[in-house]
């Protein structure tokens, strides 16, 4: 995550995780710093969802409140 990464509200993040559903591939800013990639699954209902990077055989379970940014 960039230096400068300001997190987003709340409702872009809800935006922008529902478009990342559709994309192959996505890249996820945590609030801890990580930066995660890979296709996500997304339950709008509950703002949980699970980031899936086959290539290296690795998921994470994530809560909308942990992401400050959505790039697809």
């Amino acid at each position: 995550m960039a230096e400068n990464t300001l997190k987003q509200p709340r409702e872009k993040i809800y935006d922008l995780l529902m478009n990342a559903r559709q994309a192959k591939w996505v890249e996820l800013d945590l609030e801890d710093g990580r930066s995660l990639t890979g296709a996500i699954i997304f339950n709008e209902f509950k703002g949980t969802g699970r980031l899936i990077n086959v290539e290296e055989e690795v998921s994470f379970d994530f809560n909308v409140d942990q992401i400050v940014d959505v790039r697809i």
